[in-house]
């Protein structure tokens, strides 16, 4: 079964929103007024055993507001060298990094708030977990132990996106003014002390029987991403990618997670509970627990739906063509295609006619008309630049490299969620695949490459290559050691976890932000700095604080 962490989340929220001064402005509808009483409502309903384990469930929640949200991807997909924006949306300025991405941006001022809420909670949930009656002490610490875990990720997540943030450990029952920056070393800290206090408790396997829980497995993955990350910030220490290493194979080695023999079938749909996740996000179809959705899957598609032939359905699902791939991307990540079979299983190249009848041409311009019936081929995107000559033999339009634009251009399928009711449906059903094994292996290699075990790196890079190869390529697709170095590891990442949000924290951690979307993202090219690696505290939380910017300093350019 899967952990329903929606249902009573929100009796919990306001757990959460008892530190209010940190984190929201005067038009927020929540009054300080109501504080007390449901201050009062926590302290009784938690110490049961159905309001414990909501509350925890309550903690789980808050994953949903990053993963498979506009905020969580635009956080990690813009401003990146592998995507640049489409058409539409209105916060471009977070790829473009220009004058709009301010301290008063609603994705910097949101990400802050529900990060929060779920810290808050998540210290509620701890601090009072010893008052819990009807439920058995195994329990009670397993579940302390996951929350543990959860609150280590959220103020990972803060502390890429923010650097040094308010570090509370303690659950904030009344507002207060004071707040003060904790350093990245006071922030690792706590983040680490947390992960690794939660391993004794947490299930010792690779998934919860209770479908969604923190386990063991889930934890060291965890641990060694964030010792990885550690490794190139102000807090590193030496020994930080011999931890990264350890406990990167022990979740291969000791769990059973196996990568999947198909890299479709990672993210075909159906089967987001596979061998090879170690971590998901929790999504349903039921829509009064599913809250605002996955919504993942409208932000990497082109303008498909008023193209010949074409109208929006459920299956090519509803354009939003916020995110559009650089040439980066397309000409020097994805390379090889017939050896490595990930950029025709990574991106949609057909599309079926929905709408049949006669219409002149628009992008393909080597014949004047088409002619479909219901279920011909009426776009088909080859990836390369097809001759005219032989464009003008098909009986539909050839979309060519040439011709993409803002609005029409390679498709990722990753994301696609062909469940939903309708073709309007933004609140998606799908589970947001946060960790899997090709990802761990690429992690233990970084942190082997990093040490100068090269040979042992590239063993483990060539796992994930053989399982990518077409068949009968795997001996073709083994990169060699010659070949072999930390540029291609950072163009291996992408070929694999492409639109995953992962992408801006991965060029962060390498130091390379502002020298490779220079370089690769056209859009952000001209306004990007070097002060961009971080981003905006909300000018809210700062306002709130006694001694204002004084005793709660803004990143430096904001």
């Amino acid at each position: 079964m899967n952990i329903n962490y929606r249902k009573n989340r929100y009796r919990f929220l306001k757990i959460g929103i008892l530190s209010a001064v940190l984190m929201f402005g005067q038009s927020c509808s929540v009054s300080v007024l109501d504080e007390e009483v449901v201050s009062g409502i926590g302290n009784n309903y938690m110490n049961t055993a159905k309001g414990f384990n909501d509350g925890v469930n309550a903690v789980y929640s808050t994953l949903r507001d990053w993963y498979g949200t506009e905020r969580g991807n635009n956080f990690t997909i813009f401003g990146t060298d592998t995507y640049q924006n489409g058409a539409d949306g209105s916060h471009k300025f977070i790829n473009t990094y220009d004058g709009g991405f301010d301290a008063r941006s609603a994705h910097a001022r949101e990400v802050w708030d529900m990060l929060y809420i779920g810290i808050n909670t998540a210290n509620a949930v701890i601090e009072r977990a010893p008052n819990v009656t009807g439920i058995t002490e195994a329990i009670k610490k397993q579940r302390v132990a996951e929350t543990k875990a959860l609150r280590a990720h959220f103020y990972f997540i803060l502390t890429q996106t923010y650097g040094g943030v308010d570090l509370r450990l303690k659950e904030t029952l009344a507002p207060t003014k004071v707040a003060t920056r904790a350093s990245i070393a006071e922030m690792y800290a706590a983040i680490i002390k947390d992960l690794e206090e939660s391993l004794p408790d947490l299930e010792d396997k690779a998934r919860s029987s209770d479908y969604g829980r923190i386990t063991k497995a889930v934890a060291e993955n965890m641990l060694s991403i964030v010792y990885l990350t550690k490794a190139t910030s102000e807090a590193k220490a030496a020994d930080d990618y011999v931890k990264a290493e350890t406990y990167a194979k022990n979740v291969i080695n000791n769990y059973g997670i196996k990568l999947l023999a198909d890299f479709a079938d990672v993210h075909k749909q159906g089967n987001e509970k596979n061998e090879e996740v170690i971590f998901s996000v929790q999504y349903t179809a039921d829509p009064l627990t599913n809250g605002g959705g996955n919504n993942t899957h409208v932000f990497f598609l082109m303008e498909y739906d008023v193209l010949p032939g074409m109208q929006r359905d459920v299956v090519n699902g509803r354009p939003f063509k916020r995110y559009r791939p650089t040439e980066f991307t397309l000409n020097q990540v994805f390379v090889n295609r017939q050896v490595d079979s990930r950029y025709y299983k990574t991106f949609k190249d057909v599309y079926y006619s929905n709408k049949p009848g006669k219409y002149p041409t628009t992008f393909d311009k080597s014949k004047a008309e088409v002619t479909f019936a219901v279920g011909d081929t009426a776009i088909y995107d080859p990836g390369y630049e097809m001759p005219v000559a032989e464009r003008a033999k098909k009986p539909y339009q050839v979309l060519v490299p040439s011709a993409y634009s803002e609005r029409v251009f390679p498709a990722l399928r990753k994301h696609l969620d062909g469940a939903r009711n309708d073709r309007t449906q933004f609140e998606g059903t799908r589970d947001y695949i946060v960790y899997r094994l090709a990802e761990t292996y690429l992690v233990l290699a970084e942190a082997q490459l990093k040490q100068g075990k090269t040979a042992e790196a590239l063993a483990n890079v060539n796992i994930v290559r053989r399982r990518a190869a077409w068949a009968g390529k795997a001996a073709e697709m083994e990169v060699k050691a010659a070949d072999f170095n930390m540029e291609f590891l950072m163009k291996e990442r992408e070929r694999e976890l492409l639109g995953e949000q992962k992408r801006w924290f991965d060029l962060k951690r390498w130091g390379l932000l502002v020298e490779r979307v220079k370089l690769h993202n056209p859009q952000a090219a001209p306004n990007i700095k070097d002060f961009h690696v971080l981003r905006p505290i909300p000018q809210n939380q700062i306002d709130r604080v006694e001694g204002g910017q004084s005793a709660f300093p803004q990143n430096t350019g904001y």
